[in-house]
């Protein structure tokens, strides 16, 4: 089945002066336009591409990649305005994303980028977008658990942390006290669920917790100091800022990183900082 908002493998079924038509299991057809084409193409290839509702309102592919899929949350910019709602860049040559004014919430302003949600309408099949999240994102039923990687489109920011989607489906928060790295609303991350309150409250992380956190700390920092010359001017007693700073890591963290790359003989530390034992002390 065919349907807009979606990536999906179809097959060429023939060729045309427009561009190719490609057909889904079912003989379902439709165009991918000459400008996504090439010589090269033949009757019974597969294509992966984007399907979406043209100016004329009939569903076309394309072989771009969208900003924004269906089901799927993102931080877009309003590019223009008119008397029946806003239009966002989503990625696709001429075309932009419909967001209604029925769908705004708040004030809407052209040069300025908002978090929406895409969904496919359920009338017109076209995609459509909305700051109206609350019937898309929820905690009403929690698909994921502790220790999962999931991922993050920060939403929000407060004194305390920022608001992320999880998964495109779920609220969660990461704290500021968590955070050891530059982070700012539209950033999408991996990150992973500390714990799940009993009120259904997810808390997230950008670090792993436990063992698997300071294995891959261990070789970001090795990485660090190899890429800095064989040197990093850090050790135990460097400020926790510090460690931070140049680090994006707690100095908990750090510490035990570093234990690890000692124990494993990788460096060596002294007073002015971290050696790797192939470049020999500064």
């Amino acid at each position: 089945m065919l349907r807009a908002g979606r990536t999906q493998t179809l097959t060429v079924s023939r060729v045309s002066e427009y561009g190719l038509y490609l057909v889904d299991e079912e003989q379902n057809e439709v165009l991918l336009p000459n400008r996504y084409t090439s010589l090269t193409d033949k009757v019974g290839d597969q294509k992966e591409v984007f399907l979406y509702h043209d100016s004329e309102d009939r569903l076309v592919a394309t072989t771009e990649t969208p900003l924004l899929r269906a089901d799927e949350a993102g931080y877009l910019r309003v590019v223009d305005k008119t008397a029946h709602g806003a239009f966002l860049d989503w990625g696709l040559h001429g075309k932009d994303l419909f967001l209604p004014n029925r769908n705004q919430q708040g004030g809407i302003l052209a040069g300025h980028s908002y978090v929406v949600y895409l969904y496919e309408d359920n009338i017109t099949g076209r995609c459509v977008a909305t700051t109206k999240l609350k019937g898309f994102i929820n905690n009403d039923l929690i698909s994921v658990k502790p220790r999962d990687e999931v991922s993050l489109l920060v939403a929000s920011e407060s004194e305390i942390g920022y608001r992320v989607i999880v998964n495109n489906r779920h609220w969660g928060m990461i704290y500021r006290n968590q955070i050891f790295r530059p982070v700012a609303v539209g950033d999408r991350l991996t990150g992973y669920v500390r714990r799940i309150t009993e009120d259904n409250r997810i808390d997230v992380s950008l670090q792993q917790s436990g063992f698997a956190q300071v294995k891959d700390s261990a070789q970001t920092l090795l990485q660090l100091v190899r890429d800095n010359g064989g040197f990093l001017p850090l050790n135990d007693d460097s400020a926790p800022e510090e460690v931070a700073r140049m680090t994006q890591m707690s100095k908990k963290v750090f510490k035990r990183s570093l234990g690890m790359l000692l124990k494993r003989g990788e460096v060596e530390v002294g007073e002015k900082g971290i050696n790797c034992k192939t470049h020999g002390e500064d």
